[in-house]
């Protein structure tokens, strides 16, 4: 297995939530503070950013064309171009100190996306599904709702809360889009920090977990009963959410973070805010395109 390099010094405040389109064969990710989305093009290594009126934290291409994000202000859709379409759901909460964060689609195309609770004080942020019959709570208390991903049969859901260094695991019913027997897959020690918290993640053919550690500049494996496989460095000490894309899913994409960090940090690591791939044996799977009709 290679090790990480950066495909884009692209210098992202927060760069998260890529997403690979297998349609066009290229990355779509964001830059929530610089407020962009972002098409990465892997065979030419060019990035365009459309820029948006609000912090983005999600996205995920649309079927039929265009996208679905989660905006402070709640869920949207957008055209192909960026431009705001229609507000499908307002986020429900004090918009002064919550915005949308982590968001996927599950295998029927509903999308499920989490807010954050800016403050870290209340347990204000929930995990949200939208679908065709609109917003709908699937979990509450939360601080940072990350991690979501899906088991490859699609019938268990992973679902981290950032500050509290835990990731969940939830049955999930593709049918329904609920969630039951939530159990803790595995949590992380506050006193190891400094190895990091698990932030966006994504899971692999063969059902392992794959997060990134965000203030522990690594991206982890765990393998499907919780266990740690293996630890992967890059030269980011923020990475913040990973993605498996190419032709063949065998890259492994994350995303890092640069605002907000020291300047002893930033100097040590100076493309902290690319875009950062490695390549893996094991391939990623396909994230089907949000469904309106879901």
């Amino acid at each position: 297995m290679t090790a990480f390099t950066c495909v884009l010094d692209a210098r992202a405040k927060l760069g998260e939530g890529p997403v690979w389109s297998v349609d066009e064969q290229a990355l779509y990710w964001v830059d929530i503070k610089g407020r962009a989305l972002n098409r990465f093009d892997s065979a030419t290594g060019t990035n365009r950013a459309m820029a948006l009126p609000e912090e983005i934290g999600c996205v995920a291409p649309r079927k039929g064309g265009g996208f679905i994000v989660g905006l402070r202000s709640g869920l949207w859709q957008l055209d192909g171009e960026g431009g705001l379409v229609a507000c499908l759901a307002a986020n429900p909460e004090d918009q002064g100190a919550s915005r949308f964060n982590d968001g996927k689609t599950d295998p029927a195309g509903r999308y499920l996306a989490g807010t954050l609770d800016e403050p870290k004080a209340g347990g204000k942020a929930h995990l949200y599904r939208y679908d065709r019959r609109g917003l709908a709570v699937l979990a509450g208390g939360l601080l940072t709702s990350n991690g979501l991903a899906f088991s490859p049969d699609g019938r268990t859901l992973y679902h981290a809360d950032t500050p509290t260094f835990t990731v969940w695991r939830y049955r999930y019913d593709p049918a329904t889009g609920d969630i039951s027997d939530g159990e803790v897959f595995f949590r992380l020690e506050p006193k190891d920090g400094d190895r990091g918290r698990p932030d966006g993640a994504a899971v692999d053919a063969e059902g392992c977990y794959w997060t990134a550690l965000y203030e522990g500049g690594r991206v982890a494996r765990f393998s499907p009963d919780g266990r740690l496989l293996s630890e992967h460095p890059l030269p980011a000490r923020c990475p913040t959410m990973v993605a498996f894309g190419g032709p063949e899913l065998r890259t492994l994409y994350v995303t890092t973070a640069s605002a907000g960090r020291p300047a002893e940090e930033l100097e040590r690591f100076p493309q902290s805010g690319g875009l950062f791939a490695m390549a893996v044996e094991v391939p990623g799977l396909p994230v089907p395109p949000f469904d309106p009709a879901a």
